[in-house]
This record gives structure tokens, C-alpha cells and sequence, in this order.
């Protein structure tokens, strides 16, 4: 689901558009500080409009929760940085700034009593299934959100959703659920064979593997190594009462919500938000120890040669530690329960490694390329003597019913069946994970459309009309209004 979502980021416009009611009460995530030059706090300008450093922000947000829920919690800033999070929620954005410069020449609006109405039916600040300015303005103060600037995010997001109902592409026609009909009912009898690496006769050479080392020595390096003067200011032993954090709860309950967003009760809550105000109540104390650190009058815990990510400490810190230079003193920052104040006092570039250092990592590496070449060209080797003698013969099948195919699993026979049913070639090759299958169609037949299927062929087509739409659309929209951008790492 997370590399469709990644692959397939332009369309998912259509279909999420920027969640900001959905996602109401997950929590806000930053994304890092930047700097904004002279815009005014505008990250870009597409057509005529300004896409904010806060809508940039709540975007961003919305996103991260997206993926934490599908990873059940376990996404990071580290993982969201490597899924290039900040540059989807951009492209969103783009691409929705497109559609409100459409609206706008169009002469589409969203009324103040539209948004109104919209506004009030928002669950999540309802009580008793009615509008509770209370818990509205409690969420604007959680998330540092002025009411105007919530609202006209709002504004714009209902304006998306008026003007993308208006783009609706047509119903389908007779004739195309015909075609797609026959399409998807069409079946196949094959014969094939499944090639995985057993069938291979494969040891690995030493000179091979060092020849490839030579060949790629660049890219195995040793870690960044920095030595640092690590600070603790522990929060275990400071004192809260029940009174101090109700009340800090309170200031601060939509932080706290489980895996499906719903807020969770003080007593729910309660170890992790006792945490977040221990903490709270100990920054003056990391302050004073940072201060003593810088001054000479407190000396450090430890000093420690770490490398670069090691997970004594987090990747927002790590990121910071990176813009900074030797002898540089950085300010508290949180780990678990506990504040550390560091000091760079070494750093140590990565360097080409020995082959003997390399050498396992290479191996590995080397080896994996090495019997991917060799099964293909046993694969294609096979494709050429393959007969009814020295294969499997399957049942007839069709993306709607398939076999569980010998040597392959029911999610691969899935996936094989769907790469074959794309290609139009009679004999061939196809990659299923670690898995080759060498095939040759031996007979093919139409079968009758179930007509309790109609519906399904009708989404189908519909689906596949509204994706060539929307591809043609936003392709006519990209010339139609540029984008001007004002800060890096936003495009690729």
C-alpha cells in the first residue's frame, strides 16, 4: 500500500484531497525549519496563488498520520524523510493550487455560509452530536492555529471538493462495458515452469567479488564517526501533582489519541501525558546545565565517538548535529525521558573502506546481482525448449478466478496472472518477487460475463475513464499555471 501510494501521489488528489477534517484531533507533526528568504512565509507561487509555510505545515501532517496509522505507529521523521513525505505533501499541494486557480477562472466559490454549515458538521468538534465552539477553539489552541487561517484552509478544501464533483467524467456507455467486459473474462491455458534460485548452480568467486569491489569501492565507505560530550538532565525524579496534570491534559488532550485518532481520556493517558509534563517541568533544569556546559562550570556525563544515526540519540537531533561545527554546544534537546546538551568536540569523515572490511557486505551484494543474471538467462534458456513434456499445465484462468499455480503462492499466482493478462505476448517471461515464471499460452477462450459482475465492469471502466481524465487534466493544468518555488528540497 506504501509504495502504491508513493507511486500513484498525483492521483491520490483526486481521492484524498488534503484531509484536514479527516485527520482533525491526530496530532500535529513538523517537518523541519527552513529558511523563507523575503516571501512573506510562501513556499511557492503557483498561478496566482501562495501556498503557505502553514498550509505546507498542516499538510505535511496530515500525511505523516496517514502513513503512522497504515505503520501502526511506527513511522519516524527519519522514515518519513526517506519516503520523501514533505515532497508529496508539496506535490498535493501543487497540484490542488492548479485546481483553486481553475475554480478561480471558472468563477466557483465557497460561501461564508457554506463553510459554515460544512464547519458545523465536523465530528470532531461536535458534543452530543452538535457544534461546540469550545472544543473548536481547544483544538485551534493545541495545534498553534489561528481561527482564520484553520478556516480558510477549510474554505479552500470544500472549494476542491465543489469543483473536482463538477469534473465528474461521464457515465459509461454500453459499448465500454462490453469491451471491458470481454476483456476481464477472457482465460488462458498455459504451460510454464517456475525458476527460483535452487534450480541454480551457483558458487560464489572471490576474484569476482573483489573485481566488483574494485569496480564499486566508492560507495562502501565507514560511517561518519562524531565524538560528542553528552550532558543528561533526567526527568524520573521530578514531582507533579494530580491537580498540575489534570490541568496540563486539558491545555493538551488532542495530543493524545490512539491509533484511529480518537482522543483519549485522562485516564488513558495518563503515563504519557505524566511524561510530557515531567519533561515540561525540567527544561529549566536542561537549560541551567546547558548553560553550566558552555561556561565550563559543569562538566559532561560522557564522551562518546558515535555514528552518524546512531539511535543513542534521534534523528531530529542528528539533523541538527549535522548543520552544526566542531566545538559547537547544542541546545536540550528531548531523548525519552530525559534532556542530553552536546557538544561536538571531533568529527571524522567517512572513508573508502579495505576490502577487507567490505568484504561480507560485497559478497552479499555481488551474489544477489550475480544469481538474478544467471536466472535470467536460464529463464531464457527454458523459454526456448519449453513444451507440454518439461512444464506445468494449468487449468484455464482469468483475473477473476485463478488457480493457486504450482510453486507459487496464492498471492503470487494473483500477481502472475495480473502481469499476463497485461502483456501481449504469447510465450514469455515474467518476474514474481524472487521468482521466474517461463511460460507459453496453449489455448484461450471467452467465457460469458456473470451478470451479478455488471457492476463491478462498471467501476472499472469508470475508473479507468477517470484516470486518463484526470491525467489529461492535470497535464493541461501544468501549462496552463507554473510553479514558482521558493525553497528547496520541495521538488524532486
Amino acid at each position: 500500500m506504501i509504495s502504491w501510494m508513493q507511486k500513484h501521489n498525483k492521483y491520490l488528489v483526486w481521492t484524498i484531497w488534503i484531509a484536514t477534517i479527516a485527520f482533525i484531533g491526530a496530532g500535529f507533526v513538523g517537518w523541519g525549519s527552513y529558511s523563507f528568504g523575503s516571501k512573506a512565509g510562501s513556499v511557492a507561487k503557483v498561478g496566482d496563488l501562495e501556498i503557505k509555510q502553514s498550509r505546507l505545515n498542516m499538510a505535511y501532517s496530515n500525511l505523516y498520520n496517514q502513513y503512522n496509522q497504515m505503520l501502526e505507529g511506527k513511522l519516524d521523521e527519519a522514515k518519513a524523510k526517506e519516503m520523501g513525505l514533505i515532497k508529496q505533501a508539496f506535490s498535493r499541494l501543487e497540484v490542488q493550487a492548479k485546481l483553486l486557480n481553475l475554480a478561480k477562472e471558472m468563477g466557483i466559490i465557497i460561501s461564508d455560509k457554506e463553510l459554515v454549515s460544512k464547519l458545523e458538521k465536523i465530528k470532531g468538534f461536535q458534543k452530543d452530536g452538535v457544534f461546540n465552539k469550545d472544543m473548536y477553539n481547544q483544538y485551534l489552541t493545541s495545534q498553534r492555529l489561528k481561527a482564520k487561517d484553520f478556516e480558510e484552509t477549510l474554505k479552500e478544501d470544500f472549494l476542491l471538493e465543489k469543483t473536482l464533483s463538477l469534473l465528474n467524467t461521464k457515465k459509461t456507455l454500453p459499448l465500454e462495458i462490453e469491451a471491458m467486459g470481454a476483456a476481464m473474462n477472457v482465460s488462458d491455458k498455459f504451460a510454464y515452469k517456475v525458476l527460483t534460485n535452487d534450480n541454480l548452480s551457483y558458487t560464489s568467486e572471490e576474484s569476482k567479488v573483489k573485481t566488483f569491489w574494485e569496480s564499486n569501492k566508492d560507495h562502501y565507505l565507514t560511517p561518519k564517526i562524531y565524538t560528542l560530550s553528552l550532558l543528561w538532565t533526567n526527568s524520573h525524579s521530578t514531582q507533579i501533582t494530580e491537580d498540575e496534570l489534570k490541568n496540563y491534559y486539558e491545555s493538551n488532550s488532542f495530543n493524545y489519541t490512539d491509533t484511529s485518532g480518537k482522543q483519549l481520556s485522562l485516564e488513558e493517558a495518563k503515563e504519557t501525558a505524566s511524561k510530557d509534563l515531567k519533561l515540561k517541568k525540567t527544561k529549566k533544569s536542561a537549560q541551567k546545565a546547558y548553560i553550566g556546559l558552555k561556561k565550563g562550570t559543569q562538566k559532561e556525563d560522557e564522551i562518546l565517538a558515535l555514528s552518524l544515526g546512531d539511535e543513542k540519540l534521534t534523528s531530529i537531533i542528528w539533523k541538527e548535529i549535522q548543520s552544526k561545527s566542531i566545538g559547537d554546544i547544542l541546545k536540550p534537546k528531548i531523548v525519552g525521558e530525559q534532556y542530553v546538551t552536546i557538544k561536538i568536540n571531533e568529527v571524522k569523515e567517512p572513508q573508502v573502506m579495505r576490502y577487507e572490511e567490505a568484504k561480507e557486505q560485497v559478497t552479499a551484494e555481488y551474489d544477489i546481482q550475480a544469481k538474478k543474471e544467471a536466472l535470467s538467462q536460464l529463464a531464457e534458456s527454458t523459454l526456448k525448449t519449453l513444451d507440454t513434456n518439461n512444464s506445468e499445465i494449468s487449468n484455464f484462468v482469468n483475473l477473476n478466478k485463478y488457480d493457486n499455480l504450482k510453486l507459487l503462492n496464492s498471492k503470487e499466482s494473483l500477481q502472475f496472472v495480473q502481469k499476463l493478462f497485461t502483456s501481449n505476448k504469447e510465450k514469455g517471461i515474467i518476474s514474481i518477487e524472487d521468482k521466474v515464471v517461463v511460460y507459453n499460452i496453449l489455448e484461450q477462450k471467452l467465457i460469458s460475463m456473470d451478470q451479478n459482475k455488471t457492476e463491478g465492469v462498471k467501476q472499472t471502466v469508470k475508473q479507468i475513464k477517470n484516470k486518463i481524465f484526470e491525467s489529461n487534466l492535470l497535464k493541461l493544468l501544468d501549462k496552463k499555471y507554473t510553479t514558482e518555488v521558493y525553497v528547496g528540497g520541495l521538488k524532486n
